[in-house]
């Protein structure tokens, strides 16, 4: 049995519903000893699909915070040079 194949194209919400359904029978102990291996098998499937999927949401997510701090420090930078010293205020006959 091909156990890419079964979880080939599914969403991660699709393989944990499937993935509690082969639970549930494993233990129930209605399947034969045949049936069993077989759900066994798409269940670790399911379960590398699961985790194939997570890593994969980690990922983008990590890019995102990157692609934030980095918009963060490009503001603070040009925040600090936007700031005028105060030395510039009493030099030209602001405050101080």
């Amino acid at each position: 049995m091909d156990k890419d194949r079964i979880t080939t194209g599914i969403t991660y919400e699709q393989a944990v519903a499937r993935l509690e359904e082969v639970i549930r029978q494993l233990e129930a102990g209605e399947p034969t000893l045949d049936e069993s291996l077989q759900l066994f098998e798409e269940g670790i499937g399911l379960v590398r699909s699961c985790h194939r999927q997570l890593d994969a949401y980690e990922a983008k997510v990590q890019m995102l915070i990157d692609t934030l701090e980095g918009i963060q420090v490009e503001d603070t930078q040009v925040a600090e040079e936007m700031i005028v010293p105060e030395a510039l205020f009493c030099a030209e006959g602001g405050k101080g």
